[in-house]
């Protein structure tokens, strides 16, 4: 089942884009800007060649990576059955049920018309990487974005550099500066989409949020304005202890895709002392 997720038109595309993308900034501007024999054109394409592999890497545990089931047998608790409706929402463990699954709903987690079942820490449905962004991948996908952003990032440089150095003879060799324009223009754009959604993910990260949280806290927090209280999202623990929780204790792992084993049952999480 893994492996029939690869079989996408949205994945093979990113792939190609991917190999298009490195031999034409490693083998075509590296080479013609200084040489790849070169001790800078060899750091620049050894850089770029270890940010490609990161980003394929990562793109791999995203795709292969079980965003999440919620456990058959999972019952709430009885402690969480006997509270109050206002004090269910106010600590984010209000008894949610799925008609479609037939199950109970964990805190966080969301069905997914897409893949047909719930998802433990829903983010959303990613079609580009044919999966759910999940408890047991966003991780992952979040290193996917970094890696990726910073890659477009070092190549639209490594472009510019090289047109900048080049002795453009505006009489001829039209398909080159077409080539170079084009080209130049797909990197930027892509670096400038890449360094948005990035930039939007260190938000959700250092909020512990996910995207499907944030547009309920809009609306949770217009109802709570509305009847002259305040809102605030309930698993916001602090940026550092909100960092940690998806990237894990040890900094050294931060920037590894696969580096899950802090991640606990995706069921329980700890909740701001303001909303208990």
């Amino acid at each position: 089942m893994k492996d029939k997720r690869f079989l996408s038109i949205p994945i093979f595309s990113v792939f190609l884009l991917l190999g298009f993308v490195y031999y034409v900034t490693v083998f075509v501007f590296i080479e013609d800007w200084v040489g790849l024999q070169t001790s800078p054109g060899f750091l620049n394409a050894l850089i770029f060649t270890f940010l490609a592999f990161l980003s394929l890497f990562s793109l791999f545990v995203c795709v292969s990576s079980d965003p999440g089931r919620v456990p058959p047998s999972y019952v709430p608790d009885d402690e969480e059955s006997n509270v109050s409706d206002q004090e269910t929402k106010r600590n984010g463990a209000q008894l949610r049920h799925c008609d479609k699954c037939c199950i109970y709903k964990p805190p966080r987690a969301h069905h997914c018309r897409v893949c047909r079942r719930c998802v433990l820490r829903m983010d959303h449905h990613c079609l580009w990487i044919n999966n759910c962004v999940g408890y047991w991948n966003y991780k992952a996908f979040v290193m996917l974005v970094l890696y990726a952003t910073i890659g477009s990032i070092h190549s639209t440089v490594i472009l510019v550099t090289c047109a900048l150095q080049r002795d453009w003879d505006f009489s001829g060799r039209v398909p080159v500066k077409i080539f170079y324009f084009t080209f130049g223009a797909m990197m930027v754009t892509l670096s400038l989409t890449l360094g948005t959604f990035l930039g939007w993910h260190i938000y959700l990260l250092t909020h512990n949020m996910t995207t499907i949280e944030y547009y309920e806290g809009i609306r949770a927090a217009w109802l709570a304005k509305k009847s002259g209280q305040s809102y605030r999202h309930p698993f916001n623990v602090g940026v550092y202890k909100n960092i940690t929780l998806v990237l894990g204790p040890n900094m050294l792992k931060w920037l590894c895709p696969s580096s899950v084993g802090h991640l606990k049952d995706g069921i329980s999480f700890p909740v701001s002392r303001y909303n208990s």
